[in-house]
């Protein structure tokens, strides 16, 4: 069974900065592109991020460029979102998924996805 685990939300002022973590058990995660997502009250889930199964080639929204940054630890299955100088505009659900080999920012294409850790910026 896949599975997916974000941790390290919170709540945080803005500027202030947060690192996520993604887990995932059950797929061979070396061979998986990774991908986070984020969804605020009342709108749809949109792209943050994604990293290929190699590590290199990262995506980012334009949002965040600049800001966050994605690394992944295939050794210890791991993704990481860290977020610099965050905006209260990047509140939200965020989620962490799974993509065979090639990323994408279209979130239906991605095959298994974590639960969400939530983040919470204020001004």
């Amino acid at each position: 069974q896949v599975q997916l685990v974000e941790s390290g939300g919170g709540l945080v002022q803005a500027g202030d900065s947060l690192r996520l973590s993604c887990t995932a058990s059950g797929l061979p995660f070396s061979s998986y592109a990774m991908g986070w997502f984020r969804q605020a009250p009342g709108k749809e889930r949109g792209f943050v991020v994604a990293i290929p199964s190699s590590g290199g080639g990262t995506y980012y929204a334009d949002s965040v460029k600049g800001r966050f940054t994605i690394s992944r630890d295939n050794a210890k299955n791991t993704v990481y979102l860290q977020m610099n100088s965050l905006k209260p505009e990047d509140t939200a659900l965020y989620f962490c998924a799974a993509r065979y080999l090639v990323i994408s920012t279209t979130p239906n294409v991605y095959h298994y996805w974590g639960q969400g850790t939530q983040v919470t910026v204020s001004s």
